[in-house]
């Protein structure tokens, strides 16, 4: 039997979730404007403080609040040092693409990343290799949200996963889909607000579960003197300091959906605002939970593997930590970086396919598309995506923070050079463009087709293949390997010069 106390307020927080959703999309409907740029953009309406707290929402996913807390509380502080990079993410990705996409975007009339590609390079190939990319890589990323949300859901209320993952699956489908980017920028900043209440609320418990702050650290002093290590004794590499770095610090800037808030926002003084907001809140929840995730050996003293390993960290100690009737609010924080992180990436996921690809199909034969078709169809490749992935997470993988990195890592590589040259370097070209984009991700994911090759035949010769496939340079991640090709790539020169109709006056056109 569930905890009834635990189930109740996070069916609150789902109802309100959807509430928000008929809300958009009613008051979307009176605004008159256009059904694509409401639906996929807000209509280039967000202020500072939702445009800051919907990039943090939809940056933070559920891996950032159970995978890597569980990892600090194995690892200690050397987690936090390397994690701490991320603090800098959403003021670099407002602050270098911020401003010059929003520009592109009113120039162009353009409501998607894709079609900022499409312009700049002139290439529809391009634009649906992008366009296959997001789809393909988000789906990754969001089967570990799910995943991930479910467990977390079924550790700490006693109910089933099955249930979990229905649950909030249906209610991130549904919002999304009903109100589009409107309803997903209120919902991740009510997502974002919940998250930073769920931290105090946890680290508070944790804390006095734990005998306080002092106690704790003696503790962890007189038992693991390596968690105060830099390296942690061998744990936290230099090259995995410096391969994190890259992944999940750097290399964010080109998330598309990331990159897509530039495209959403008001005026440049709620992009400076969200800048600045944006990072004191993604510092505080990225430091905040990894730090409760030390301190939760105050309150877990047994082994990693009792524990089922580092996914079930954070649940154990909200169940072991919190009084019963607490459980659910403590789990709604969470539970909301997961939902806020499958919204974002549904919406630009359903624009890719409907407005990158199939729109533009139309546009290019000089066939019109109603409003509401557009919208039958924008909804119907929403909640397809989101029912898909819920099917995906049925059977849950293991160790879900691997799952959504290895999705960071393949959105970075494909595109962090085409965008950072594309914007910035006149020479930038379509062929150049498009094999960094096909290259670079390919050479990414070859030790993925290894093991998929292994799950095919265990014979001695695909062994031999799958681990010549994973190798990288001085164990670094594949990333590295991955933008390195990628960067090589872009600087190969097509026969003809690039046209640049669209006039972008920073590249000196």
């Amino acid at each position: 039997m569930g905890n009834l106390s635990a189930l109740v307020p996070l069916l609150v927080f789902m109802a309100a979730m959807i509430a928000i959703g008929f809300y958009v999309r009613r008051e979307s409907s009176r605004s008159g404007t256009g059904f694509v740029k409401n639906y996929f953009i807000g209509n280039h309406n967000l202020g500072g403080f939702v445009l800051a707290m919907t990039t943090v929402a939809t940056y933070s996913s559920v891996s950032s609040f159970v995978g890597g807390p569980g990892m600090a509380w194995q690892i200690g502080f050397g987690w936090i040092y390397m994690a701490v990079v991320q603090v800098t993410a959403i003021f670099l990705v407002l602050g270098v693409f911020g401003k010059r996409v929003a520009l592109l975007s009113r120039r162009l009339d353009a409501v998607t990343v894709v079609d900022i590609i499409r312009a700049r390079f002139q290439s529809d190939r391009l634009a649906a290799l992008a366009a296959f990319i997001i789809v393909l890589f988000f789906c990754a990323t969001m089967t570990a949200q799910f995943v991930g949300g479910a467990k977390l859901f079924a550790a700490v209320t006693g109910y089933s996963y099955e249930m979990g993952l229905l649950l909030f699956g249906l209610t991130v489908v549904l919002y999304t889909a009903i109100g589009g980017f409107r309803a997903v920028a209120f919902t991740d900043t009510c997502c974002a607000i919940v998250m930073m209440a769920g931290i105090v609320l946890l680290l508070y418990y944790v804390l006095q579960a734990g005998g306080g702050y002092e106690n704790i650290m003696h503790t962890l002093h007189a038992d693991h003197p390596e968690m105060f290590e830099p390296l942690s004794a061998g744990h936290m590499p230099l090259t995995l300091y410096l391969t994190q770095w890259i992944l999940v610090g750097i290399c964010t800037i080109a998330l598309p959906q990331s990159v897509v808030r530039g495209i959403s926002y008001k005026d440049t003084k709620g992009l400076h605002q969200a800048m600045l907001i944006g990072t004191v809140v993604v510092g505080f929840m990225n430091i905040g939970i990894n730090f409760t995730g030390i301190l939760a050996h105050g309150v877990l003293t047994g082994s990693l593997e009792s524990y089922g390993g580092v996914d079930n960290i954070i649940p154990k100690t909200i169940v072991t930590a919190m009084p019963p009737y607490l459980v659910g609010f403590a789990i709604i924080g969470p539970l909301a970086a997961s939902i806020s992180t499958i919204s974002g990436l549904l919406i630009v996921a359903s624009s890719a396919i409907v407005k990158d690809v199939y729109l533009h199909a139309k546009k290019a034969k000089g066939e019109k598309v109603t409003d509401k078709k557009l919208r039958l169809m924008s909804m119907t490749a929403t909640a397809v995506l989101g029912v898909l992935v819920f099917f995906i997470a049925v059977t849950p993988p293991s160790l879900i923070w691997i799952i959504n990195m290895f999705a960071f890592g393949g959105l970075e590589t494909a595109f962090f050079w085409v965008l950072l040259l594309g914007l910035f370097w006149k020479k930038a070209n379509k062929a150049g463009a498009i094999l960094a984009m096909a290259g670079g991700t390919f050479i990414y994911v070859l030790p993925m087709l290894g093991k998929i090759l292994l799950l095919i035949t265990s014979a001695d010769w695909a062994v031999a293949l799958a681990e010549a496939l994973a190798w990288s340079p001085f164990g670094l991640h594949r990333i590295v390997l991955g933008l390195t090709v990628s960067l090589l790539l872009e600087h190969i020169r097509g026969k003809q010069q690039i046209r640049r109709p669209w006039r972008c006056s920073f590249l000196g056109d």
